[in-house]
């Protein structure tokens, strides 16, 4: 019998978790639900079928995969309509550091960074 793994789910840390969750649900559209009272405080944020936790780091600084391993984004969320999205986002106000394009692996995607410096890629592999 198969084992299915379903979905994923990102974990960030962030030196100010207010700020960052304020960023996701205003210029990224994400539902904020706080858990701040709790044994382990964090945060989570929804939209559509997708989660992201944000936890309150220790440091003052988040290390972005392009930091610490010298290339790499650090998510990469599946989606459809990509233009569209690229251009929600832009009203709002999102950085956008590699506008929509094919890769020469097929997939059509763009790149923001976030409140916090991570680079969040939002694209599909085109068939």
């Amino acid at each position: 019998m198969e084992k299915n793994i379903y979905s994923i789910l990102a974990v960030f840390p962030t030196p100010n978790i207010e700020e960052t969750a304020k960023y996701y649900n205003e210029v990224l559209g994400f539902r904020v639900v706080k858990y701040l009272d709790v044994k382990e405080p964090h945060v989570c944020l929804y939209r559509s079928e997708v989660e992201v936790v944000l936890l309150k780091a220790k440091s003052n600084k988040v290390y972005t995969n392009r930091e610490l391993y010298g290339h790499g984004e650090d998510a990469y969320f599946i989606t459809d309509n990509q233009e569209s999205l690229q251009n929600e986002f832009i009203i709002k106000g999102a950085k956008i550091v590699r506008p929509l394009h094919l890769t020469d692996y097929n997939n059509l995607e763009f790149v923001l960074e976030d409140i916090d410096g991570r680079w969040l890629v939002f694209g599909m592999k085109q068939k």
